[in-house]
């Protein structure tokens, strides 16, 4: 999916500018933006793939003129709503209009540290031997499917060089649209800065990139 979200290596958004000693959050509602989300989470009925996509289905325009925690706001909305755990009425008017089923889990706030420190791995036991191996040169697969994936748009392609193997993990592109986990070994692979930027960038930059290994062909 070519999403407003994949910005690597496009002109025209002005630098990138970190605000010194900016705070966690800008204003109260942030707070209450991610607390949201976290407990919608915990009910258990979507991937962090399914989130992701989610927020790359935005409008660019909207994208755009969203804030960082508007978009996940924006996403969780649309999520909900799939999910039937709320109605496009409900959301206009800002309350229930019928009760809840209740048999979902509650993340109740003394279980958060807790929750978030265990996290949710991704890595899966192996499905076979690894097909590419360290040192082998690769290029990154110029594919543009419609659904979710995390191949960077400035690397579809490009030829690289594996500098390592992480192992088999869960399969995004296909996990985001409940199509299972399909477990795929992970590649680290190495671009080289001016094949991606041009002959004027500096001769030692290099680029490393995650790469499923679907995403990859022999070079």
């Amino acid at each position: 999916m070519n999403g407003p979200h994949d910005l690597g290596g496009h002109m025209g958004f002005g630098p990138v500018a970190p605000q010194a000693n900016e705070p966690l959050f800008h204003a109260h509602w942030e707070e209450r933006a991610l607390g949201v989300t976290l407990c919608s989470g915990a009910l258990g009925l979507w991937t962090i793939d399914e989130s992701r996509h989610a927020r790359e289905s935005l409008h660019p325009a909207d994208y755009y003129s969203s804030s960082y925690y508007e978009i996940w706001i924006k996403a969780l909305e649309a999520l909900l709503v799939r999910h039937g755990c709320v109605s496009p009425a409900e959301l206009v008017a800002g309350q229930a209009k019928s009760a809840g089923s209740g048999d979902r889990p509650v993340l109740k706030p003394q279980n958060v540290a807790a929750v978030l420190a265990k996290g949710a791995p991704c890595d899966r036991p192996d499905q076979g031997p690894a097909r590419y191996g360290v040192g082998q040169r690769v290029r990154i697969r110029n594919v543009h499917p419609a659904g979710h994936t995390r191949i960077p748009g400035y690397a579809k392609g490009q030829v690289g060089v594996i500098e390592e193997i992480a192992g088999t993990f869960v399969f995004p592109d296909d996990n985001a649209h409940g199509k299972g986990e399909n477990p795929q070994w992970l590649y680290r692979v190495v671009l080289e800065g001016r094949a991606l930027w041009g002959d004027e960038t500096d001769p030692l930059l290099t680029v490393s990139i995650d790469a499923w290994e679907g995403y990859l062909e022999p070079a």
